[in-house]
C-alpha cells in the first residue's frame, strides 16, 4: 500500500479527516513536525471520529527522521508548481504522497530534498491557489488505490 505523508500540517481537522481517510483504505499517515496543534486536540479527534484505532499514523520528528523509517523508492510531492499530473503516475506500493502545510504547501528546501523522485499536481481552474489538504489527499489516494484494483475493499 501507498503512504501518505504530510510536512507540518498546521490545521487539525484536516489531518483528523487524513486519519479517517487512511483508515478507509488502509494507507499509511507520516506526519513530520512540528505539527501545527497538539494530536489530542478535540478537533482532530472529532474529525477522526471513531478510526484513530484504526488508521496507521506515525509521527516523525524531521523529514530525516521521518525517511530513515519510512524508507521510500519514490516520493512524489504535491505542489501547484509541477507540471505532471498526478493521474500519470504509474503508483506502486510503497511510494510516498507527500503534501505540504496549509496554507503555503511544500517549501523550496523540501522540493529540493534528494528522495522526491518527481513534483505532481493535482489539476484546477486557473485563478485558483489549492485544494483543501485533506481533500487533496483524499484525491491522490483514491487513484493511487483505484490503480491498484481497490486492494481490500468490500
Amino acid at each position: 500500500m501507498f503512504k501518505l505523508m504530510f510536512h507540518s500540517p498546521r490545521i487539525a481537522p484536516n489531518t483528523g479527516n487524513a486519519i479517517r481517510m487512511v483508515a478507509a483504505t488502509g494507507a499509511e499517515l507520516h506526519l513530520v513536525r512540528p505539527l501545527g496543534f497538539d494530536l489530542s486536540e478535540p478537533k482532530l479527534r472529532r474529525a477522526g471520529l471513531d478510526y484513530h484505532d484504526l488508521a496507521s499514523v506515525t509521527v516523525h520528528d524531521s523529514l530525516p527522521a521521518a525517511w530513515q523509517v519510512v524508507c521510500p523508492a519514490r516520493v512524489f510531492a504535491f505542489t501547484t508548481a509541477a507540471t505532471t499530473v498526478f493521474t500519470e503516475i504509474d503508483y506502486r506500493a510503497g511510494d510516498v504522497l507527500l503534501f505540504g502545510p496549509e496554507p503555503t504547501g511544500l517549501d523550496a528546501v523540501t522540493l529540493a530534498d534528494p528522495h522526491i523522485t518527481e513534483r505532481v499536481r493535482i489539476p484546477m481552474l486557473a485563478g485558483r491557489r489549492s485544494l483543501n489538504l485533506s481533500n487533496a489527499a483524499a484525491v491522490a489516494a483514491y487513484e493511487a488505490w483505484r490503480q491498484h484494483g481497490f486492494t481490500g475493499a468490500v
